[in-house]
């Protein structure tokens, strides 16, 4: 369900929105939450391909720490984005997969990258300090 929009695009029409500081229901700030830390949306981005253990994630990030894998798989777990399945067995298997909830973030990081994308300068444009 999108939210409607008053007068300009991106206001939406909830009470919600009409704040004087960030608040925890805050609907972006929820999402912000669900995002933070670096590599979180690599981590989505290979969800979004397909499931994965965490060797694969690993192999498909090879310069991301197991300690900053562990930490963002928990921290996408406890957000509702991710399941974490547990095979038992030897080895016991763990395959990590986006609920429901978590593939919606795919047009999300779509929207990212393409804002990004629209305002990204050319690294001889950048002005040096």
């Amino acid at each position: 369900m999108t939210n409607q929009t008053v007068g300009r695009p991106g206001l939406p029409d909830d009470p919600r929105a009409d704040v004087a500081e960030p608040t925890a229901s805050c609907p972006v700030e929820i999402t912000l939450d669900a995002l933070r830390g670096r590599w979180t949306t690599l981590v989505l981005r290979e969800l979004l391909r397909r499931d994965h253990s965490f060797s694969e994630l690993r192999q498909a990030l090879p310069t991301l720490s197991d300690k900053v894998l562990t930490d963002r798989l928990a921290h996408l777990v406890r957000s509702g984005v991710v399941d974490r399945h547990h095979k038992a067995g030897w080895p016991p298997r763990t395959r990590y997969a986006l609920t429901p909830h978590g593939r919606r973030l795919g047009p999300v990081l779509q929207a990212l990258w393409d804002w990004g994308n629209e305002t990204a300068q050319p690294p001889d444009s950048v002005a040096t300090s």
